[in-house]
This record gives C-alpha cells, sequence and structure tokens, in this order.
C-alpha cells in the first residue's frame, strides 16, 4: 500500500515509518519539522510543510494515489495546551480538518489517527475501557476527542472510514537504539529519569508521594513505542479487510508507579538516581491504566515489550547515544 505519514520525522511517526517501511509498504511522510528530526527520517519520500496547507495537500494526493494516512502530527503538551490552547486547536483540529477534507476531495478513505487517553480526563474507575466517559480536563484532551467526534461525523455522512487509537503513555525506543525520544522540552517520565541516570540532567522531581497507592507515587501505564506501531499496522490491515470506523485503548493493562520505573531505572542502568520530592502537580491521577481487551479481540494485539525493564533498557541505549555514556548496561 501507499500510505501518507503526517509527522513521519516525529518520535512515534518515524519509528512507524520504519515498520511500514520493513513491511513493503510505500511512505511519504508530510512533516513541518516544528517537533520532527530530520535524521529520525527512516526512508520513504519526504514533503517539507503542514498538513494545514490545502494548496500542498492538493498537489500531493495529485501526484501520489494513497491508500491510507496515519496521522501523528500532533501537538501533545498537556501544560502548554493550558497556557496556549490557540496553537493547539489551530493544529490539532483545524489543520487536521483540512487534511480530512483534502482525503474527501481526492476519494483517500481510510485513516488512522493518533488519539490519546487524554480524551477520558479523570478516571471514574481503572482500568480504563471505551465506554468510560469522556470529559477531558485539558485543551490538548478536548482536541483529541474533537477529531474523534468529526470522524464518527464524517463516517457517518461520507463512508470515511478510520481507527482512532488512544495511547495510554509511549515510551521505549528502537530496540537496536538507532532511534528515540527526544523532545524539546521533555515532559516524560522514563526519558528525564534516564536523562538524570547519563548526567545530562541533575535529578529527577517527583510530583507527590502522598496518592493511594502501594507506594505513594502516581502509576500510569507505560506502553512500548514499537507495540504502538504494530497496532497502527494491525488497524490498517483492518480497515481494509473490516472497512469499519473504530476506537482501541493502547496500553499495556498494568501500571507502573513513578518509583517503581526510578527503581527500575537504577537497576538497569547500573547508576543511583538524585531524586527530589516535590507536592502534586494538580490535575494528577493517582491512577491512570489501560484495558486493551478490545484491541486484543478484534485487532490481535498484545504488547510484545511489556515488562518495564525492558523498555528502560531500550531507551537507556538510546540516551546513551545522545549523551555518549558508555557503557550500556541492561
Amino acid at each position: 500500500m501507499k500510505i501518507l505519514v503526517t509527522g513521519g520525522a516525529g518520535y512515534i511517526g518515524s519509528h512507524m515509518v520504519g515498520i511500514l517501511l520493513r513491511a513493503g509498504h510505500e511512505v511519504v511522510i508530510l512533516d513541518d519539522f516544528s517537533s520532527g528530526h530530520l535524521d529520525a527520517v527512516a526512508g520513504g519520500m519526504l514533503v517539507r510543510g503542514s498538513m494545514g496547507d490545502a494548496l500542498l495537500l492538493d498537489e500531493l494526493f495529485t501526484k501520489s494515489h494513497f491508500d491510507a494516512v496515519m496521522h501523528f502530527a500532533g501537538f501533545i503538551q498537556v501544560g502548554e495546551s493550558t497556557s496556549l490552547p490557540d496553537k493547539y486547536y489551530r493544529n490539532n483540529v483545524a489543520s487536521t480538518l483540512v487534511l480530512l477534507d483534502a482525503m474527501l476531495r481526492h476519494r483517500v478513505g481510510l485513516f488512522i489517527f493518533s488519539s490519546s487517553a487524554a480524551v477520558f480526563g479523570e478516571p471514574h474507575y481503572s482500568p480504563i475501557d471505551e465506554g468510560h466517559p469522556k470529559v477531558p480536563i485539558n485543551p490538548y484532551g478536548h482536541s483529541k476527542l474533537m477529531i474523534e467526534q468529526i470522524l464518527a461525523d464524517y463516517d457517518q455522512a461520507y463512508g470515511f472510514r478510520s481507527v482512532s487509537l488512544r495511547y495510554f503513555n509511549a515510551a521505549g525506543a528502537d530496540p537496536g537504539g538507532a532511534n528515540g525520544e527526544r523532545h524539546d522540552p521533555e515532559t516524560h517520565l522514563i526519558p528525564l529519569v534516564l536523562q538524570t541516570a547519563s548526567g545530562r540532567q541533575r535529578a529527577i522531581t517527583v510530583f507527590g508521594r502522598d496518592f493511594p497507592t502501594p507506594d505513594g507515587t502516581c502509576i500510569r501505564d507505560y506502553i512500548h513505542v514499537i507495540d504502538l506501531c504494530e497496532a497502527h499496522l494491525l488497524a490498517l490491515r483492518y480497515l481494509v479487510e473490516k472497512g469499519v470506523t473504530n476506537s482501541f485503548n493502547l496500553g499495556n493493562g498494568a501500571g507502573h508507579s513513578v518509583q517503581q520505573v526510578i527503581d527500575a531505572a537504577q537497576r538497569v542502568t547500573g547508576r543511583p538516581l538524585a531524586v527530589i520530592d516535590a507536592p502534586r502537580r494538580e490535575g494528577d491521577a493517582a491512577r491512570l491504566v489501560a484495558a486493551f481487551d478490545h484491541a486484543r479481540r478484534i485487532l490481535g494485539w498484545t504488547p510484545k515489550y511489556a515488562a518495564l525493564d525492558t523498555i528502560i533498557a531500550h531507551a537507556w541505549r538510546w540516551e546513551c547515544r545522545m549523551a555518549d555514556c558508555l557503557p550500556i548496561q541492561g
């Protein structure tokens, strides 16, 4: 198949491009490099530009007869979305609408959307399944839920088929250390912990030790980036074979606390970590864990890299490449 990957120079998108190419698909990457990295591009044809550029999209869709689009070109920082909601609604909603309408004009009817567990808001129960109430608590989550609603409406009105994949906490790196996570600024726990181990960061801050969890730190569901990408590949096959719009939660189904992540990082790296304790952040839930039974049943998907030490070991190889820290343990 010929597939357009938006945001294909970013963290998850670049891993997806590599998996698609290895599976024998033809790939075109569209990225404006607002957060992507040129050296992360694994191959395929690269087009530098915005998904909100209707003229560029018309030219691209006219030249390339795509079978499907995988959409990763969203802004992802929850805190920033609160202070700059216009940035998130403009890119995550308005520009995505430009992309969807270009697909309609050029009769490309298969779409896989990078959504988020942020659509659920505060958890009413755990693990969180697809039927959980969707009440986002920040503009980022609202932007993702808006697109999910638009996709449902486009399906009913135009027969536009899509799969929305709701990530919990994407983590890890290419197992060989060739590609990994590098956001600016970095806000995710595992890379921050490993930057502390490598010396690129002085200490790791733990926000709250008074949550109602076994060790008092909050629990999150970490899913390996390669497992995420494999779910996208299965979702593509599902759309081709079944042609039914659907949504799936993606996680390990078993959460790990902040302290467990720190302990695992010390095991994997063999290095002690400096830790700073701080008060809870407003809006942090005690436990966010996915129920992925729907994805297992319908897509045939289960995580292969579910062990926390494995996720951290792969991310550590990448961090050592970034920080030039040797030896690599784990």
